[in-house]
Parts: structure tokens; sequence; C-alpha cells
């Protein structure tokens, strides 16, 4: 098989079969890839660094496979998110402090992946230090939406999960804090998964004992989503946090249930548009998740509407993320004020001012959330929820500001549905659920108990089956108008 239209359709796990059979080369999917890139990345600006030749060497210079194959990718070439360090490779950070900044090294995630044969071909466009509702910043600029390139592709992850949609790469990684990976899953009608703190090692970073920010995996569909997660997982002692990963892979828990079929769909589900009216959640949105989370009834399962008691749980996010960014970006602010934007400073600034006492307030009020958590775990296998609270929106807008008429008093105030879970430490998937009346995608989040991808992974499989929505990638970029609100 030579043809490049031919290999980029394949699936990862396809792609990965016939390389280890030979079929195809590394070196055929980095030229599928790169003349998929020069035919369409044009339009959507999802890739804007390139290492072929790095690429190439590596292909070269294959590890050998582990001995049970998990996670072993075999020369597929993937996309690093812009937040990521790759030797050799430029890295800005999507800031113009970064903007010529070569790295020496890797982070440890990239070389776990190289470990396991992936080959970095790409960096993915994302907002400036990953903070953003929209992909853009003054280094690259706009990534556009390849269903309506009139529309944003969300953020952070957005290069990813544009590079997905499009069939510029097999598998992409993205970073996720409040909704960053969940998100530009959602608005590009492709997968991604926030997995719980410690699955995917963060390396090396300033603030390691904060499970706010995780590293995951995005992908056109969920059983390649699982692949990808079986090659980055692990246990890595730079990372405190980090845990061993578990006895079955992903993959063939994930392949399992899908062979099974209803045999392994959850026994019982709760599902909630808008935690009781706690978050403005837009119509088609609502619909969506309702019809959605109905499918599930068609395998036998038993499904309520229920949710967790959200609490207080958007003020402790908002506290909590801002002493993270303190952490991060106090020098920035401190040294590169001109050339930082303005969400970026705001959401430093506001943690250097926070008192002790609402520091201790908002671990307080997550402790108490957790509980309310666990307890409706004890009844239900699943949380589905929106992903986004509306669909994607201007490609110009930083954000949409007001939802379902409430005006929000930040960008951060948008994410309440993906904030609010991250809060959980619980895995959560984004996978897609369906097109509103202007053509835009819409996501389910799939929300799990602790530490269960497996089970997170095996219900979004067994949804996406029944959905065929994975059967209508990789796209071309469509031209559009944007929709009213």
């Amino acid at each position: 098989m030579s043809d490049s239209e031919d290999l980029i359709k394949l699936s990862a796990r396809d792609a990965v079969q016939l390389l280890e059979i030979g079929e195809v080369t590394p070196l055929e999917l980095i030229d599928a890839a790169l003349a998929r890139i020069a035919k369409v990345d044009g339009d959507v600006n999802a890739l804007p660094t390139l290492c072929p030749e790095r690429a190439r060497e590596a292909a070269q210079n294959l590890p050998p496979a582990p001995e049970d194959k998990r996670g072993w990718l075999g020369g597929l070439p993937v996309a690093i998110k812009d937040m990521m360090e790759v030797e050799g490779v430029r890295t800005t950070y999507a800031s113009p402090i970064y903007k010529d900044f070569v790295p020496g090294f890797s982070h440890p995630m990239v070389e776990k992946l190289e470990a396991n044969g992936g080959l970095v071909l790409a960096k993915s466009n994302t907002p400036e230090f990953a903070a953003g509702a929209s992909t853009f910043n003054e280094v690259f600029g706009k990534t556009r939406n390849p269903w309506n390139t009139s529309l944003t592709a969300g953020g952070s992850s957005g290069g990813s999960a544009v590079a997905l949609a499009t069939g510029q790469i097999w598998l992409a990684h993205g970073s996720d804090h409040g909704g960053s990976l969940r998100g530009p899953g959602s608005h590009n009608s492709v997968v991604g998964m926030r997995p719980s703190p410690g699955r995917v090692t963060r390396g090396t970073i300033d603030n390691l004992f904060s499970v706010s920010s995780v590293e995951g995996p995005m992908a056109r569909d969920v059983p390649d989503l699982a692949l990808f997660l079986d090659a980055i997982a692990g246990r890595d002692d730079r990372d405190p946090l980090t845990i061993h990963p578990p006895a079955r892979s992903f993959f063939e828990t994930t392949m399992e249930a899908l062979a099974k079929g209803r045999d392994a769909a959850p026994r019982r589900i709760g599902f909630t548009t808008s935690f009781g009216g706690k978050v403005p959640v837009a119509s088609a949105v609502k619909d969506m998740v309702t019809a959605a989370a109905q499918r599930f009834a068609g395998l036998g399962t038993i499904v309520d509407a229920a949710h967790p008691d959200l609490g207080e749980i958007d003020e402790a996010f908002q506290i909590i993320r801002a002493q993270v960014f303190a952490v991060e970006h106090e020098n920035h602010v401190a040294e590169h004020r001109d050339l930082v934007k303005a969400d970026v400073i705001w959401n430093t600034e506001k943690g250097l001012n926070q008192t002790p006492q609402q520091l201790a307030w908002a671990d307080r009020e997550r402790a108490a959330y957790y509980g309310r958590v666990l307890a409706f775990f004890r009844t239900y296998d699943l949380l589905l929820c929106p992903v986004m609270a509306v669909p994607p929106f201007d490609v110009n807008w930083r954000y949409q500001d007001t939802i379902d008429g409430v005006k929000l008093e930040n960008y951060i105030a948008g994410s309440l549905t993906t904030s609010a879970i991250s809060m959980t430490a619980c895995p959560a998937l984004s996978v897609p659920a369906g097109f509103d009346e202007y053509g835009r995608p819409i996501g389910l989040q799939i929300v799990g108990r602790p530490q269960d991808e497996a089970g997170v992974l095996a219900a979004g499989a067994l949804f996406e089956q029944m959905t065929g929505l994975a059967d209508l990638l990789p796209i071309d970029p469509r031209p559009g108008e944007v929709p009213p609100i």
C-alpha cells in the first residue's frame, strides 16, 4: 500500500498492524502525512512546526518492540502539542518569549512515546501557555475548525484536534487543565481523554505535586485513543504522582468491550445537561446530550437523570487554577509583562493576590465535592454530561461571553462543564455525539470512577459504534459562515 490518500485514511491501529507485517513502512507514512499537511493545513493552521528529518532519522533507528507489544506504535508519526519539549525541535509554548526556543532535551512523555515506536513529525498549535478557549497566539496565529473554517477549533489543544479531523496525523497529544483536551475534541468531532492524574507523566514541571493539569491522548476514534494511552501511560520517577499501568492494556480491554457489545455495557448511568441549572448550557447541547444518554438504554443500561451536587466548585476551581498560574507564570509576568497576554496576567495576579484563607476554603470545598462524587459512583457506573456548554463559535472571539442568556465574568467561567470534572480527578472522555442544525460538532463527556480509564473507554467505544460518527473522518476543510447566536 503506497497511495498517500489511502494511508491517511487508515486508523492508527490498522497502520500499526501494517507496519508490523511490513506492508507499509514508517517512511511511507511520514511522506503520506507530509503530503496531507501540504494539502490542507494552509486552510486550518493546525501544525505550524514540522520536523520531517528528525522523524525520518528516528524511523531508521526504531527501538525494539516490547515483548507484549503494549502501546507499540512501530514507526507511526504523531503530533505533539507545542507546550511540550521535543529535542532539537522549535518549542514556543505559543509565547513570543519563547518564539525561537529549541530545547536540547525531550519531555519524559516524549521519551516514553519514542521508546514505544512513535515518530514525532509535528508540533500542534495552542493558545499562549495553553490558556484559552480558542486556539490563537502571536507566534503562529489562529487555528480554524475544519467543519467550518469561520469557527474556532477550541482550546487549548485545538491544533491537535484539527490535525486529526483533517487526516494530517493519526494520533496527537494534548493537555488538559480545565478542559483543554476535551473541548477541542468536542468542537472538532474527534476523541480526547483527560486521564486520571498520574496516568501519564507531566515531566519535571514546577507544580509536580498538583493534580490540576494532565497530559493525555487524542485520536479519531476510541480504540486508537486506547492504543495511544498505552504508549504514553506508566510510572516515571521524575513525576512523583505517576502510577503503574493496569495489568491489561487499555487497547485490549477496549476491543474486548466492542466484541462483547451489550454484554459490556454499563449497568447504570446518571446524566445531566446543566447540573441542575447550575451551569448555563446552550439548548442545542442539552438536546444532544439527552439524546446521546438515551442511546445507552438501547444497550440495556438503566439511564437516570442524576448528578453529584457541584456546591461551589466553580469558585474553588478558579482559586486553585490561579494558584497554578502563580507557580507557572509569576516570573513570566514579572520579567516579560509586555509579551504576556492579558488572560495569563489576570490569572497569575489573581493567584498572587489570593489569601491563605481562600486557598484553605478551596481545598475544603474540593474535598467535600469529591466525597459527593464518590457517593454518586456508589450508585452509578458513569456520569454523562456536556463537554462544552456551546457549539463552536466565531474563530475571531476569545470565548463566547454569553451562554443561555447568562453573561460570563471571564473566559474560564464558560468551562464549568469540564473544569468541574477536572476537580474530581476522575478520568473523562470527550466523544462525538452529533451536529447541530448548522453542522457544528457537539460532544458527549463520559466520566468514570477514579482511575477507571478502562471503563470509560469501553463505554465510549460502544457509544461510538452506535453513532458511526468516527466513519466521517478524515475531512477536507470546509469554508462557511458564522451561525447566529
